[in-house]
């Protein structure tokens, strides 16, 4: 069987709307679309029959798991909140960081233009010898 004829029935399958774990890559590097497909797949399903579709599809039942809590913790009204706040700390953060950044660079130039200042004085005027 050649690799064209495999490829070709996994486009059928994944236009047909069946789970497909992407490109070989391990479950955990699928993308969210498939990991949400699994879950819907997974949730009316008894203990065997999961087991017997995570063996199928090369899964965990507690990475099917991890999951379904994942989807479930999407909609929760307190990480909602706990995360807009977190949002907002971190946006203060980084308005501070960015006036810290710009005083520094403002510390900067007026130094380098005191030291240019300094070469032209001691080019117009000489050298000043120290006693």
């Amino acid at each position: 069987m050649t690799e064209a004829t495999l490829y070709a029935w996994r486009r059928e399958a994944l236009k047909a709307g069946a789970v497909v774990g992407g490109t070989g890559a391990v479950p955990e590097q699928w993308s969210g679309a498939v990991k949400f497909a699994v879950v819907l797949e997974t949730a009316s399903l008894p203990q065997a029959e999961l087991a017997e579709y995570c063996r199928r599809k090369g899964l965990y039942i507690e990475q099917v798991q991890a999951w379904r809590s994942q989807c479930e913790g999407a909609f929760e009204p307190a990480a909602a909140g706990s995360n807009a706040a977190a949002v907002k700390v971190e946006r203060k953060r980084i308005r501070e960081l960015e006036k810290e950044l710009h005083r520094k660079e403002k510390a900067l130039a007026e130094a380098a233009a005191l030291l240019i200042l300094r070469k032209k004085a001691a080019a117009i005027w000489g050298e000043k010898e120290e006693e």
